[in-house]
């Protein structure tokens, strides 16, 4: 498993500055983030996108996924607004593969108190089962991560959510520190194991959001429990680091991963 970083954790820097100091920090795989406003975004011409696919490779790193921060639709709703997230995925898809990444991080959307659980539920599914078309043809994942949206809380009903959608395109994007607060991570990785397309590494401590992100290895996330499942489940994927520098140098994280992976 390499070792990874997003850009979801770099700031105001430029893409150029991300690239350079995951190198100079010791990592092997990036991950870019397209946004409404910021290095990269859905106005980003092809041209610009083979050259940052370029100058990654020239700094030895494997581009390993994009995450779709830009969506102003909402795949759990309904009509236009679930019209122009399954647009803008597709959009994003499509900027993923001129990167040369092979899987986009995607969050879904939002709940409203008029938009009902189970039609939000029923709503995901037939958006995602159009997307799979689209990630298939790009050769492509698409990883639905839990992040607190009041969406999937449970590892049995995110294995079930994502066996209705049916393909092998659409899967999940495990973070160990999102569900640490609520739950035990490798319970999550037992679960879903082979539906994991991606994994983040972040630290929690604290119970049922009176807790604090902290530095690898200094929260309550039992990282050997789940090194174990992630191996017995088959992973081989980058380990990303979203561990922001205001809680830990970026050289300090990378350390602190190969230490998580080297001694599962």
């Amino acid at each position: 498993m390499k070792i990874g970083i997003s850009q979801l954790i770099a700031g105001n820097i430029s893409t150029d500055e991300f690239l350079q100091a995951a190198k100079s920090n010791g990592y092997e795989a990036v991950e870019l983030s397209l946004k409404r406003e910021g290095p990269i975004t859905p106005q980003t011409p092809a041209e610009e996108l083979d050259s940052i696919r370029d100058r990654a490779r020239e700094n030895g790193l494997e581009l390993v996924s994009l995450t779709l921060n830009h969506l102003t639709g909402n795949l759990l709703d309904s009509g236009e607004a679930q019209r122009i997230g399954i647009d803008e995925t597709r959009h994003g898809l499509e900027m993923a593969a001129r990167l040369g990444a092979r899987c986009c991080l995607h969050t879904l959307g939002q709940l409203r108190p008029d938009l009902f659980y189970d039609d939000a539920y029923a709503n995901a599914i037939s958006a995602l089962r159009e997307l799979a078309t689209t990630a298939k043809e790009f050769d492509m994942a698409i990883a639905v991560e839990f992040v607190w949206n009041g969406f999937l809380f449970s590892p049995l009903e995110t294995r079930h959510f994502l066996e209705e959608i049916g393909s092998p395109h659409i899967g999940f994007y495990f973070d160990p520190g999102n569900m640490a607060i609520f739950q035990y991570p490798h319970h999550w990785v037992r679960i879903l194991g082979p539906h994991i397309k991606m994994v983040h590494m972040k630290d929690w401590k604290g119970r049922a959001l009176k807790g604090e992100w902290t530095p690898l290895l200094q929260g309550e996330v039992d990282f050997k429990a789940v090194m174990a499942e992630l191996r017995t489940a088959g992973y081989q994927n980058p380990l990303i680091s979203e561990v922001p520098p205001t809680l830990a140098p970026f050289d300090q994280t990378a350390q602190a991963i190969r230490q998580i992976r080297d001694a599962g």
